[in-house]
């Protein structure tokens, strides 16, 4: 369900008006009014062209929290702060590690026709958490949050803000069977030298068991996942939680008396 009176704030920050979004979902202005009245729900081809026409991904839009709203920076020292705002500091190393696993990650699999921004995401996802619950320790360690979708890495749109910047990545829009999809296209190759030999073995395993499912099919397997199940909607899905997993999305062989 779309949060209206999100959609009235999102419409009034960029100006535009009610007819224009109106036309470009193919309702009249007074239907659309009554969506944004919250009287009248919008169909997902309707909400996709929404996500579109505001430059936001179909997750924020119907988590009604768009990404610039929770600060990320980067920086050279990583700094703990106290406060109620979801802010998160990425230093340097963890940049440079998660460039090039996401490099990797599309050098793999970014040409198949069902991985999109969706897919990336829970990927990216189920390598860092699966890895936690493996090893006990971090791969990339990002921070992800529980959006209606399942878990959304804090840190991406701002890391490929700075990748495109710097000519690494390209963001394309393009289209999977009737839906809006955004790729990402390496333009360099990625520096696996920041990864061990178990990282890399760890992602390839990731990667051929769940890079060939749709964005639906992970997104109701992200659902099953204890940290997603357990976090608040829009705040940070706990690692540790990876360890009260349930036979639906556990990856470790426990011990008989660890279980």
């Amino acid at each position: 369900m779309i949060k209206h009176t999100f959609l009235l704030k999102l419409r009034n920050s960029q100006g535009i008006p009610q007819s224009f979004v109106a036309e470009k979902i193919g309702v009249s202005r007074a239907s659309y009014i009554e969506i944004e009245k919250g009287a009248k729900e919008l169909t997902l081809s309707q909400a996709n062209k929404i996500a579109e026409i505001f430059n936001i991904s179909l997750e924020e839009l119907i988590s009604g929290k768009t990404m610039s709203n929770i600060k990320v920076s980067i920086q050279d020292k990583s700094e703990k702060k106290e406060t109620q705002e979801i802010r998160i500091d990425v230093p340097q190393k963890n940049l440079k590690k998660f460039k090039e696993v996401l490099l990797y990650v599309l050098e793999k699999v970014g040409s198949k026709s069902n991985v999109g921004m969706t897919v990336i995401y829970k990927l990216l996802y189920f390598i860092d958490f699966d890895y936690y619950e493996k090893f006990e320790e971090q791969l990339v360690g990002a921070t992800y949050i529980k959006n209606h979708f399942g878990p959304t890495p804090v840190e991406f749109k701002k890391i490929v803000e700075s990748m495109e910047s710097k000519g690494e990545l390209e963001t394309v829009k393009s289209k999977y069977f009737l839906h809006e999809q955004t790729k990402y296209l390496p333009r360099r190759e990625p520096d696996i030298s920041v990864l061990n030999a178990k990282e890399i073995k760890h992602i390839d395993e990731v990667l051929s068991r769940l890079s060939d499912k749709s964005a639906t099919e992970l997104s109701e397997y992200s659902h099953k996942d204890v940290p997603w199940i357990t976090a608040e909607d829009g705040r940070p899905l706990s690692y540790e939680s990876v360890f009260y997993r349930t036979k639906d999305t556990s990856v470790r062989e426990y011990e008989p008396d660890n279980l």
